[in-house]
């Protein structure tokens, strides 16, 4: 993006926290920012953040591939603030030949509209219930399911 101002910046979000808006249409297929920050093997992950313990579960962490993955929370950029939605507008899309996550436009975004993706969790080991409780979602679509957990394919 040298040379082109930002099209969206941070602010306060009524999805959660803050959250990434459009300072200016952004067409469908555009790709918006790269998802940075420490890559890390899950194992690391485990240790640093524990998905067990009480409160809201809260990190920056996306899942690269079965090894690795990304802590945005360290050396991480402002995509780490883009929240999920039930009904998104982007897709994070990954680069297997790089490792690099990409957040791009599935549809046309307005100016002052929040972007958001699908975050797709999948839950490690625990049962669905628990599971839908530990992940709320707070997008408030109309086809809104109630978790940042992918659900198809799981059991309750």
């Amino acid at each position: 993006m040298r040379g082109r101002r930002k099209s969206w910046e941070v602010r306060e979000s009524g999805v959660h926290g803050k959250g990434v808006f459009a300072t200016r249409t952004i067409r469908a297929g555009t790709w918006i920012i790269e998802y940075t920050g420490e890559r890390i093997t899950h194992q690391e992950a485990d240790l640093r953040y524990d998905d067990d313990a009480p409160g809201e579960h809260h990190t920056f962490l996306f899942a690269v591939d079965d090894t690795w993955c990304i802590d945005a929370a360290r050396g991480g950029n402002e995509a780490r603030f883009i929240n999920h939605s039930c009904d998104p507008n982007c897709e994070a899309v990954h680069e297997v030949e790089t490792g690099r996550i990409w957040i791009c436009a599935i549809r046309t975004i307005r100016p002052g509209e929040e972007l958001t993706y699908d975050y797709g969790f999948k839950p490690d080991g625990e049962d669905l219930d628990t599971a839908r409780r530990k992940y709320p979602c707070r997008c408030g679509a109309a086809n809104c399911r109630g978790t940042i957990l992918l659900l198809e394919g799981l059991s309750s």
